[in-house]
């Protein structure tokens, strides 16, 4: 097999070992499906990549790709934020409006007193 990828390349078919395995792996995948599901699965399951993301390479939508996993026994495992947690979260996003809506009335007035003094 190795003759055969050094010949591929050395006829300019290809220019590295790795162009010809991912065009070969594209093959291989495009002709049997049921193993670009399984290394997608694995993707997911390691925590490489998102559900929906394994679903787009899946070639499937994001519900099809759960019921997949679920008929492989393998659920998704949900962390919940503890009240305390979201609490602190959104009482720093409120603070970040808070000081963006006074940034922007801090603005307003300064340009109100520009006018005033370009007159």
């Amino acid at each position: 097999m190795e003759a055969e990828i050094e010949a591929l390349i050395k006829a300019g078919y290809y220019s590295s070992k790795s162009e010809v395995v991912k065009d070969a792996l594209r093959l291989l995948f495009e002709s049997r499906k049921e193993l670009k599901v399984a290394s997608t699965i694995e993707l997911y399951k390691g925590g490489e990549i998102s559900l929906g993301k394994a679903a787009e390479i899946a070639g499937v939508t994001v519900l099809k790709f759960k019921e997949l996993l679920a008929s492989r026994g393998i659920y998704r495992e949900l962390v919940a934020e503890s009240t305390r947690e979201m609490d602190e979260k959104l009482k720093k996003l409120s603070d970040q409006m808070i000081i963006k809506e006074f940034e922007e009335k801090d603005n307003t007035r300064i340009r109100n007193v520009e006018r005033i003094f370009e007159k």
